[in-house]
């Protein structure tokens, strides 16, 4: 059938099972818009804030159901606009398309209004992007895009459309999808073979999980690799929920304010077993030191990260979930009962302490874990709650927490929360952010109450950019450069004013009743939650030591003295 490229690209997305859509229009896409809006009974558009708002609100969806997320901005600043949220997914490995419009074709390379080459901007960020200048080239660059972004090592994907492509007329036939089949063109039965053999012969064996596990799927196959091998697990922030938080054998988060029963046992097992992770510096600590004591396997479907950041003694490249059933199969029941009670015994001796009298990020993770069972999808910002929401919260399903890993994205959370629940809607969302990281894009609570969409915006109300005092504190003899933020916002009142319900905590009951009251509203809930200034992140890392050398507030008193 004739029709026009704007409708070809919607026809496109109805073929790829795509439900929602994020964006925000403007001149150059005002025909895609006019096209959606002849199919608002099939697609649903959110419209967001900002651009920025849409690109992590895409991600966040594409995080939490595993689907490729969508979103869309018109030229110029609209377009750039999407460029940090791509930037984001790109960094975590998240699939995602983001269709742009730009100028006519005869009007490009001329500094018209709102040209930019976005095509060009976000090559370094994005795994293809392409600009498609004749109508016949249209179909085919959508559906590339779908199978690039979820093939192997998904990432975003953009296509900008020249404006006087999606008016133009080309015929169009439907075509079904191809199912995205595991990547395993690289996975050997000798490189196998060599793990299997290496997994049987150690004695002292952890395993570290990354996001490469959620994204393939594996946590059953990871749950039964584990325990068939007798190991502790650890994890990335990414990795939260690949394994579940509540196992016997699991020790917390790795690295930089891992515990420190992960930080010792990755020092002192003989073989680290890393499953879809990509040893990035915040794990590591410093290389040269890194489990020192180990062999070390690399199991991840991309083959670039092989011996990129630490040499390795073995890898597998292949799809997570394929590599741990084979593994499975190759190995029998493990016994290291001495090994395990060891690190039972780290986890007795370090265990995660906070000050447990006073209103505290701690306090409000560990009561949002209780109050939610542990059920809820959490999305966080960036800094001091992010940590917290990390080491306090159990996550025991994959797809549950939703953070800025790679990127660190301050502005990131409330998007991703109102993308979670789009399409996630039965279940409870949570965004846990600082009072810094919220004022980036705290514009989208009206996004929330716009399309009804009841998420639960917490703020952890220090006053400060916490993280970044915190290293103030510790390594820059206090200099508070740029970092306080004592002002006048008041976040309840800035919530009712948006059409949200605003609540405010000042103590542990207060935030226990608010909390409670937020989870049967039914609405988009701001809740502010004021604690001391000075909280901080136990245990830490200092830049460049070795993840051995984490310390605690104990550790530092008992140093000063």
């Amino acid at each position: 059938m004739q029709l026009t490229g704007s409708e070809i690209i919607i026809e496109c997305l109805k073929e790829q099972g795509v439900d929602t859509v994020f964006g925000y229009p403007g001149g150059t896409i005002l025909n895609v818009y006019d096209a959606l809006y002849k199919h608002s009974d099939e697609i649903h558009h959110v419209l967001t804030s900002h651009e920025q708002g849409a690109s992590h609100a895409a991600d966040g969806y594409a995080r939490a159901t595993g689907r490729v997320g969508v979103c869309m901005a018109t030229s110029g600043p609209g377009a750039t606009n999407l460029v940090t949220g791509i930037a984001t997914a790109h960094m975590d490995s998240i699939p995602m398309v983001a269709i742009t419009a730009n100028v006519a074709t005869g009007l490009l390379g001329r500094d018209s209004f709102q040209e930019v080459d976005i095509a060009g901007v976000v090559m370094p960020i994005t795994k293809y992007s392409m600009i498609v200048k004749d109508i016949h080239d249209l179909a085919p660059a959508i559906r590339r895009a779908f199978t690039i972004a979820q093939s192997g090592r998904p990432g975003p994907v953009l296509v900008d459309v020249t404006k006087d492509v999606t008016a133009a007329v080309t015929e169009y036939t439907y075509q079904e999808p191809t199912p995205i089949a595991p990547y395993t063109a690289e996975m050997l039965e000798s490189d196998l073979d060599q793990a299997a053999k290496l997994i049987s012969e150690a004695e002292k064996p952890f395993i570290f999980v990354g996001g490469g596990a959620i994204t393939s799927g594996a946590a059953e196959e990871l749950r039964k690799f584990a325990h068939t091998i007798n190991s502790p697990v650890t994890d990335s922030l990414m990795g939260k929920g690949a394994f579940s938080g509540e196992d016997e054998l699991y020790t917390g988060m790795l690295g930089m304010h891992g515990t420190k029963t992960s930080n010792l046992g990755v020092t002192k097992c003989d073989l680290l077993i890393t499953v879809g992770a990509r040893f990035s510096d915040r794990v590591t600590g410093n290389t040269a030191k890194f489990a020192q004591n180990a062999k070390i396997i690399q199991i991840d479907v991309d083959v670039a990260e092989m011996n990129k950041n630490v040499m390795i003694s073995a890898g597998v490249v292949g799809d997570i979930k394929v590599v741990l059933d084979r593994l499975n199969e190759r190995l029998e029941q493990q016994d290291h009962a001495e090994w395990v009670t060891k690190i039972q015994e780290y986890k007795e001796k370090y265990p995660l302490v906070y000050h447990k009298d006073v209103l505290s990020g701690p306090f409000v993770v560990e009561e949002i874990y209780r109050q939610t069972k542990g059920e809820a999808i959490i999305s966080t910002e960036v800094g001091q709650h992010q940590m917290w929401a990390a080491q306090y919260y159990k996550y025991t399903k994959p797809r549950t927490l939703l953070t800025s890993g790679g990127l660190g994205t301050m502005g990131y959370g409330l998007g991703a929360a109102i993308g979670a629940k789009t399409g996630c809607p039965d279940k409870i969302v949570v965004n846990i952010a600082g009072d810094g990281c919220f004022r980036m894009n705290m514009n989208e609570i009206a996004t929330a109450v716009r399309h009804d969409v009841p998420i639960i915006q917490v703020v952890v109300n220090n006053h400060v950019l916490g993280m970044v005092r915190q290293w103030q504190d510790l390594f820059y003899d206090e200099r508070y450069s740029a970092t306080v933020l004592r002002d006048a916002v008041d976040y309840v009142k800035l919530a009712e004013a948006m059409g949200a319900v605003g609540l405010r905590a000042t103590t542990q009951e207060e935030f226990k009743e608010c909390f409670a009251k937020a989870l049967t509203c039914g609405k988009p809930v701001l809740i502010d939650c004021m604690i001391d200034c000075d909280d901080k992140v136990w245990p830490m890392v200092a830049p460049g030591a070795p993840i051995s050398e984490a310390f605690d507030e104990q550790d530092l008193k008992a140093k000063e003295n």
